[in-house]
């Protein structure tokens, strides 16, 4: 989870945050890496939950690393 510390809102008023005020209507990415079956199984909660924003979804390609120690 990224929250940003500037955005445009609804109306295309920049929100920014300070340190007199937080705001609640910053930008918020929630990144997920799973398969398409798991995604769209929770799409239809997801949707529930939204009362506003953006849903984006990309296909990507996952490289994993595993840097296990030479013995």
């Amino acid at each position: 989870m990224l929250r940003g510390v500037a955005g445009f809102g609804a109306d295309s008023v920049v929100h920014t945050a300070n340190i007199l005020r937080l705001s609640a209507d910053l930008p918020l990415v929630i990144e997920v890496v799973d398969t398409q079956e798991h995604v769209d199984s929770v799409l239809p909660e997801v949707d529930r939950m939204m009362r506003g924003g953006l849903v984006t979804l990309e296909k990507v390609r996952v490289l994993k690393y595993d840097r296990t120690p030479a013995s």
